[in-house]
């Protein structure tokens, strides 16, 4: 016996020792496994949401950069003589350009929201707890900047793909080629104010109505992640309420990236939206096709749910699972 301890004893000498991780490592591998979790379900659930509405967002579109009146009917006569004359798959024209924009936007919101919750949770001493609700409300706000001021440029050729046949532009990489060239490199940023401006209530109140609703069910039903229904149902309540509570400034920045293919000059906000109600009145101008623009927000609204449920379900190990769930007993 003694024999084999010395045996054991010179193999380990001889042999490659790894030293075990240290609590820092382990929180620290734990965090980058977060965040890259973040991002790739983040950018699925974009991607999976964006193309399940892109006709009816390309139809949005179309309305908002015209004068015409926009009811259910023609909505619906617009998709239907789309589909007769360029064919089915020209209902999704633009939503490759969408999806060059929405996979890295969907995917940078969605962790940004994650790292800005962790910060000013931290800030406020309300780590590892749900955040009150002004930091809940400025962590979606700051997310949905981060993410518009990072990918606006893709924002601004697929709206221009969406509005335009085919034969004017045939792919992305045209559209910036062309814009460049004939309209000048600012052309790219322009509709950027009312984006930014948009984005501040829209991502704000989505993620604040959606965590809001994780806490209140949290506190009523006792269990700490509502099923997979529920997060659905809460992240449709958060698209409804974000998109009506912006849809103005959406329609203002759709008209100042299409200007340069429409035929007008619009140069400000207040221009824009003073042009559009004295042309189209209020209602009929700033909220034409908002009801396009609420199933739209629904839908989209609908991503925080699928991006939990595919870091949870697709991507976290049992194990993070079980960490993650013994931590908010904890705290």
């Amino acid at each position: 016996m003694g024999n084999g301890v010395q045996e054991q004893r010179a193999s380990l000498t001889q042999g490659e020792v790894l030293p075990l991780a240290s609590s820092s490592q382990s929180e620290g591998l734990m965090q980058t496994r977060t965040v890259l979790n973040s991002l790739f379900s983040g950018a699925l659930a974009g991607a999976l949401a964006k193309t399940a509405v892109a006709p009816l967002d390309r139809t949005k579109i179309i309305f908002q950069v015209s004068s015409k009146r926009f009811s259910a009917k023609e909505a619906y006569r617009l998709i239907y003589r789309t589909y007769l004359k360029d064919g089915f798959f020209s209902l999704w024209r633009g939503n490759s350009a969408t999806m060059v924009r929405v996979i890295p936007y969907a995917a940078i919101q969605f962790c940004a929201h994650e790292q800005y919750k962790r910060k000013l949770g931290s800030y406020y001493g309300f780590q590892g707890s749900v955040l009150p609700p002004i930091p809940r409300l400025l962590a979606g706000s700051m997310a949905g900047t981060t993410a518009a001021m990072l990918t606006y440029p893709l924002d601004m050729v697929r709206a221009r793909m969406a509005v335009t046949p085919k034969e004017m532009y045939s792919n992305i990489l045209h559209v910036f080629v062309r814009i460049s060239r004939e309209e000048g490199l600012k052309t790219l940023y322009r509709g950027f104010a009312p984006t930014i401006l948009g984005v501040v209530p829209y991502a704000g109140l989505s993620f604040f109505t959606y965590e809001t609703l994780k806490k209140l069910h949290a506190e009523r039903s006792g269990r700490p992640f509502p099923y997979s229904y529920e997060r659905l149902a809460f992240g449709a309540c958060a698209g409804l309420i974000g998109q009506s509570a912006s849809y103005p400034l959406d329609v203002v920045r759709r008209r100042m990236q299409t200007a340069g293919v429409t035929g007008h000059t619009y140069g400000t906000i207040l221009g824009t939206m003073r042009e559009i109600v004295s042309e189209e009145g209020v209602i009929r101008g700033l909220y034409k096709d908002e009801l396009t623009g609420d199933n739209i927000g629904v839908l989209w609204g609908c991503s925080p749910a699928l991006s939990g449920e595919l870091g949870q379900k697709l991507l976290r190990p049992e194990a993070q699972r079980r960490f993650e769930l013994d931590r908010e007993r904890n705290t």
